[in-house]
């Protein structure tokens, strides 16, 4: 992956589209932001994006998930202006369960259509495809 974009070191960061049967997308709420979008965060220096995609979600979420497809990637500048990159992967739900934290207040299971009228950010929609057939 790029390490730099035009000079500038890149933020490398993952998350992950939580999907159950319905099909229902879980989406949350940043109270730091005041946004929804979907749990992600930048990498540590020692993980795999997998490792960091995996980790992120379970942090913000508290639900321990598996990985199924990798989703297309995205990209952007960070409130910083510093080029990032996020890649995502489309998870299940193997346990756990939402304890509202510093990081997230809120989650919210959502069919793809209620999905895309709440997030936050443009760049997040495409995401949405993995539910529509």
């Amino acid at each position: 992956m790029l390490q730099r974009l035009r000079g500038r070191p890149v933020v490398r960061a993952a998350g992950g589209v939580v999907v159950r049967p319905g099909p229902e997308v879980l989406v949350v709420h940043r109270p730091k932001y005041d946004d929804w979008t979907f749990p992600k965060g930048k990498a540590e220096p020692d993980e795999t994006d997998e490792e960091c995609a995996l980790r992120e979600v379970e942090e913000e979420t508290g639900l321990r998930c598996l990985l199924e497809d990798e989703l297309r990637a995205t990209r952007y500048r960070d409130s910083r202006g510093r080029p990032k990159v996020v890649r995502w992967w489309r998870m299940s739900v193997d346990r756990g369960e939402f304890e509202p934290n510093r990081e997230v207040d809120e989650i919210r299971w959502l069919r793809p259509d209620a999905a895309a009228a709440l997030l936050s950010y443009e760049r997040d929609l495409p995401l949405l495809d993995v539910l529509r057939g």
